[in-house]
């Protein structure tokens, strides 16, 4: 289950779909590798098409190989069952939004921020070998044993029992009293066709594995079902559950048995999950074709068989209640051909390639050659002598086997064919199972590709080579099948490269490759961190052409030129403090844009932004202390308390959005402190020491007291010049708060413009006049000196 915490909530699919994605916060996830959500749009369109209200998410596809993305929600739950998910690891990704401006590398990273946090509750059976909603219902292990094949019968079909046919002869004459009847004593020659989604191709092969359940036989009621579990250890072609054994077992002699063509034993088989009858990979009536399951997947298979009686009404069938009991034993068998060789026949060559790991700083950097190349420096080797080779038909398959180990599904497989002339090649990818035309996860060739979501492909118009990266592949087997023409006489030359990577395309040399782990601490990962120009997951998206990165470089730069109208008043009023503040907020913030653009540091950047930030802040406060005229005294104190504080501001928080709320205050707190002690010194404004109890005197005396305090501001400042610098300073307001990825370079430009007219306005309001002026001397009568004059 997942919760959060901080995102408006979406109300429905088409809202989510309407949100920009840019701002899209996303909550996704993958089985067997770390998601990517920026790689295609496609998977995320399935995903909102899927999305319904307050977040439940459902479906009754299997999402063992493939992303899924839910729009972020202020209190989302996801409930995944095991109908929808196999074993094995998951991995979640929270992303604040998709587009390829969220990998680009910029100052910063405008838009909302979330506070969220996630629990995963899992709820399983603890006891192997049971399921169900209760742990009540238990799973059996098939057995199997290892056998050759007679060499003179190799069609798995001649090694079984007898040909299936149909149970029309269930109910035979002078039999109707019998409790049980035995349903193998006449068999039908099988016409083979499709059963539902069953092929019915058989294989031949020159080793078989074959497994049997313990029990004699296992008898179901109707609508009962029983699983059970048989491990594929291998990669093979195929394989095939038969009945050996089928009977029907009558709780009543007394009772009419019907029409017994109606009674159906179903089979379903499911990888690594639980079939149903409504959620399975593959299913049949095997009461009369045998299950035949084609390139299984290496791991955990399982079987389940149902009893299920059906009688057609109206031109539907419709399941009835069968008073009794279908008794059945079968056989599994696995076809597994000798070393070298795969296929449906066995005829096509196969080749195991080990992992050769690289001199690099990148965790599980390697390469896959073939075991007579290994010891070799060169990552690719020529396909000339690998290659399978027919007479028959005009096409061959070779594949190639190898391992992705663990820990590093968050790394990449690049695959590159070359030649020296256009290639006539398909390239085919298949995880943990055995490839074949109709059968296949990953595509490429010279002219098509496969449309998937962690799947990238170069486009090369001479046709010479094939490169493509399945990213984050996941941990296990896996296996590359080459459809290609016959290798007779074969004159060009042909090398493929098999690595494993970080970064997909080196980042299209457009940014750095960084490393990392997941939570966890188990699986590597890697990603791009792109320049100022590019974006995306692999820096491929220009985002900025070099003609625009010179502009935005001119405006940032140039826009703090702004800072020349402060530092020259102060100058010009003999302020030196001020004038060295901005004067130096103006150069670290152009020399720190300068950095940010990619185009000189002078020193490091964290450096730069600390000094920027810091005296932007500083410049702003001390415009408010500034425009309280008191002692040097108390503005050294207040300067130094003010500087502190801004400066924690900038190490700790420098690019929120508040800090300009939050610098204002303190200047303006500045401000009043410095006309308190101004006036509680100077007296400039007469405030009675005394509380008169009489009401309209001490209205009378508020009334002076406010008359007083407005002719003295009125004295200190231009109103006009302080209005302008009111309304400059909500324009730098306004532009902070419009700042986005996209148009940053421009309002951060008008951002630098708007301080810095607005600090000059305020003060070039302070009355120069007020504060340079001679004080007129009191009246004083003159002294005389009374004693008697002396002559």
């Amino acid at each position: 289950m997942l919760r959060g915490k901080g995102c408006r909530a979406l109300k429905d699919k088409e809202q989510a779909k309407q949100y920009p994605k840019s701002n899209l916060p996303l909550v996704c996830f993958r089985g067997g590798s770390p998601p990517i959500p920026d790689v295609s749009g496609i998977h995320l369109d399935d995903s909102l098409s899927k999305f319904v209200l307050y977040g439940s998410f459902g479906g009754a596809s299997n999402l063992s190989f493939i992303d899924q993305c839910i729009p972020f929600q202020k209190n989302l739950s996801v409930t995944l069952t095991n109908e929808l998910i196999s074993p094995g690891i998951w991995y979640f990704g929270f992303f604040n939004g998709l587009g390829p401006a969220r990998t680009q590398s910029k100052m910063i990273n405008r838009g909302k921020a979330y506070i969220f946090s996630i629990s995963i509750v899992i709820e399983g059976c603890s006891t192997m070998g049971v399921w169900g909603p209760y742990c009540n219902q238990s799973v059996n292990m098939i057995p199997c044993f290892q056998s050759s094949i007679d060499k003179h019968s190799r069609k798995l079909l001649d090694l079984n029992m007898y040909s299936w046919g149909s149970l029309n002869h269930m109910a035979q004459a002078g039999e109707d009293k019998e409790a049980n009847y035995h349903l193998s004593s006449k068999w039908m020659t099988m016409k083979y066709k499709q059963v539902d989604n069953n092929a019915s191709m058989f294989v031949t092969a020159e080793n078989l594995m074959t497994c049997n359940n313990t029990i004699e036989l296992s008898c179901l009621r109707n609508g009962e079902l029983n699983i059970y579990a048989v491990d594929i250890v291998s990669i093979t072609s195929q394989f095939v559950v038969s009945l050996t054994d089928l009977r029907f077992n009558q709780t009543s002699s007394t009772e009419n048995l019907g029409n017994f063509s109606e009674i159906l034993l179903m089979s379903y088989a499911r990888y690594n999950a639980m079939p149903l009858k409504s959620l399975h990979d593959y299913s049949t009536d095997i009461s009369r074709a045998p299950l035949i399951v084609n390139s299984p997947k290496v791991g955990r298979w399982y079987i389940a068989f149902q009893a299920v009686n059906q009688t057609e009404a109206s031109g539907t069938m419709q399941e009835t209640f069968l008073n009794g009991s279908l008794c059945f034993s079968f056989m599994l068998q696995v076809p597994e051909c000798s070393s070298g060789k795969a296929g449906f026949n066995c005829t096509w060559e196969a080749h195991t390639l080990q992992r050769a790991s690289k001199n690099s700083a990148v965790p599980f950097a390697s390469y896959y050659l073939p075991v007579s190349e290994l010891g070799s420096t060169d990552a690719g080797f020529s396909l000339d002598n690998l290659l399978s080779n027919s007479s028959v038909e005009q096409t061959a398959w070779t594949y190639f086997f190898f391992d992705i180990p663990t820990g590093a599904a968050g790394a990449n497989m690049h695959v590159r064919l070359s030649s020296d002339t256009k290639l006539n090649y398909g390239v085919y990818t298949k995880f943990s199972g055995l490839l074949t035309m109709d059968n296949w996860d990953y595509f490429a060739n010279s002219t098509s590709r496969s449309n998937d979501s962690m799947f990238l492909a170069s486009d090369d118009s001479s046709g010479k080579n094939i490169d493509f990266y399945v990213l984050s592949a996941r941990e296990g087997t896996w296996c590359i099948g080459l459809e290609h023409p016959l290798n007779a006489n074969n004159k060009y030359q042909t090398t493929m490269s098999i690595w494993l990577e970080g970064c997909p395309n080196h980042c299209s040399h457009h940014g750095a490759c960084r490393n990392s782990i997941d939570e966890s601490g188990l699986t590597f990962y890697s990603y791009c961190a792109c320049d100022r120009d590019h974006g995306g997951f692999d820096c491929s998206n220009e985002l900025v052409t070099h003609k625009g990165h010179i502009w935005q470089l001119i405006f940032l730069v140039a826009s703090n030129a702004a800072a020349i109208l402060p530092a020259f008043w102060a100058l010009r009023q003999k302020a030196f403090a001020e004038w060295v503040l901005f004067t130096s907020s103006g150069i670290s913030s152009g020399l720190y844009h300068a950095c940010d653009r990619g185009t000189w540091c002078v020193l490091s950047f964290h450096v730069l932004q600390f000094l920027d930030f810091w005296l932007s802040f500083m410049a702003v406060v001390s415009t408010f202390i500034y425009m309280a005229t008191i002692d040097e005294a108390s503005k050294r104190a207040i300067h130094t308390s003010i500087s502190i504080l801004t400066a924690l501001l900038a190490v700790t928080g420098a690019t929120r959005s508040a800090n300009i709320a939050i610098v204002v205050a303190i200047g303006t707190a500045g401000l009043l402190l410095g006309w308190f002690l101004e006036f509680s010194v100077h007296r400039a404004i007469h405030c009675p020491l005394r509380f008169d109890l009489n009401m309209p005197e001490r209205w009378q005396n508020l009334r002076s007291w406010l008359q007083n305090l407005i002719r003295t501001l009125q004295k200190r400042f231009h109103w006009l010049y302080l209005l302008l610098g009111f309304f400059t300073l909500a324009l730098a307001a306004a532009c902070r708060t419009l700042e986005a990825n996209e148009s940053y370079w421009i309002w951060h430009s008008f951002w630098h413009i708007t301080i810095y007219t607005s600090s000059f306005f305020f003060l070039y309001s302070m009355r120069t006049n007020e504060s340079n002026e001679q004080q007129e001397p009191a009246y004083e009568l003159t002294r005389q000196d009374s004693l008697p004059r002396t002559e």
